[in-house]
């Protein structure tokens, strides 16, 4: 993929690839391509070049941004979005996968089966106990984990996570890294971030971009090792 602004390359014929299941984490200095990369993927943005395939068939480039959404690819920002006026339950009961036009959404009566998906994801981001509480009290912690649960509503095979540690305390730290481990597998899942620890605790493979393209590749102990790693992002 190559995606320029104004002359700038932020993607440099960059080549990525991620297996089904798979935990990845991506990380690089400011300005390596790691937004445009998910920008890219989202149809956001439009590269100059180049082809984003998602599974064997699909080409993401053909698709509009809403299609693409459908298609199986759920994106969190750093920052989370919930709506702090609702519940926790009403937050993920408005993110269910299937048709959100308004006069649907205002006169649909749940199933069984969806009430029940909401009760299993309630379990997997740890807030069951809270889903009558309302979204805007939460803790920062817990309204990152609500946001990845309305990204499990839409039932992604592919979550592309954006700084999800960023501002947490050390204790939710912990439970995050257990809640995306705990998605690998079902889903793809990859992880931008640039806390150092917190990709040690669950990468089993690490991307390191620079300059718009794939500068190393491997576990983190072998990237933290590579002396061009060393000199653009990690230092002496």
């Amino acid at each position: 993929l190559t995606v320029s602004f104004d002359g700038f390359k932020a993607l440099n014929e960059l080549t990525l690839q991620i297996e089904p299941g798979e935990l990845r984490c991506i990380i690089g200095p400011n300005g390596a391509g790691k937004t445009t990369m998910m920008d890219v993927i989202t149809g956001k943005t439009r590269p100059d070049s180049g082809t984003v395939r998602f599974g064997p068939k699909l080409n993401l480039l053909a698709l509009s941004e809403p299609e693409i959404a459908q298609a199986g690819i759920g994106r969190k920002f750093q920052k989370p979005t919930v709506f702090e006026r609702l519940t926790v339950f009403e937050n993920l009961e408005l993110a269910l996968a299937g048709d959100k036009s308004f006069l649907r959404t205002l006169f649909a009566r749940r199933t069984t089966a969806q009430d029940t998906r909401i009760y299993e994801v309630l379990e997997i981001i740890g807030l069951a106990r809270l889903h009558q509480a309302q979204a805007g009290i939460l803790a920062h912690g817990q309204k990152q984990w609500l946001e990845i649960g309305m990204l499990l509503m839409q039932e992604p095979e592919l979550l592309l996570v954006d700084e999800p540690v960023a501002g947490m305390a050390p204790q939710e730290i912990e439970r995050t890294a257990a809640l995306l481990q705990s998605l690998a597998g079902t889903h793809s899942v990859v992880v931008v971030e640039h806390d150092m620890d917190f990709v040690r605790s669950i990468a089993k493979r690490v991307t390191v971009l620079h300059e718009g393209r794939v500068l190393a590749e491997g576990d983190m102990d072998q990237v933290q090792k590579d002396p061009r790693v060393i000199e653009v992002y990690l230092g002496g």
